[in-house]
């Protein structure tokens, strides 16, 4: 699709703030948070770290050579032996104070059991197999609104060759 803007090469810093600051950062800028996102910044990966650069780079679930569409675990295990790295778990909310231009979302859904149209899920480790417990972080942006979305899934859950997903490029990349 050539009317978006597609992350090929971007590097963000990610940390180096505190959540108080991260939240008040989020918020100055307009962005909305929902639930699932602010249960995952209180969680202890969101501790006071060093700022530090991490690189990252967009990719279909197609593009990964899943075609037919596979679970997160797939999508994860096959990225990593192409050389793709799980992004930092704090990756999300730096990612989307740092990303602009990002496609907007053609309908404003906001949860529907699958990944919505126009939005990034940011590829990290998951920090609870607690299937009730928020997965990872998705940026999306509705009606000129900039969100970070916290989503819920199932190993289960079978993603759509279109989802897309940002993925952290090793440091020599």
């Amino acid at each position: 699709m050539a009317d978006r803007m597609r992350v090929e090469r971007l590097e963000v810093s990610v940390g180096g703030l505190s959540r108080r600051q991260l939240m008040t950062s989020l918020t100055s800028r307009g962005i909305l948070v929902n639930g699932n996102a602010e249960t995952l910044l209180e969680d202890v990966a969101f501790r006071d770290r060093s700022p530090r650069p991490v690189v990252v780079t967009e990719r279909t679930v197609a593009e990964l050579g899943l075609p037919g569409g596979a679970t997160l675990p797939q999508i994860f295990e096959v990225a990593q032996q192409q050389g793709l790295l799980l992004c930092p778990v704090d990756t999300g909310p730096y990612l989307r104070l740092g990303l602009n231009g990002q496609m907007e979302s053609r309908d404003s859904v906001m949860s529907s059991g699958r990944a919505p149209d126009g939005g990034l899920t940011v590829a990290a480790e998951v920090l609870s197999h607690d299937d009730e417990y928020p997965k990872g972080f998705y940026l999306r942006v509705v009606d000129g609104q900039a969100w970070l979305r916290g989503y819920r899934c199932d190993d289960e859950h079978m993603w759509s060759p279109d989802d897309r997903f940002i993925f952290q490029l090793p440091p020599s990349a």
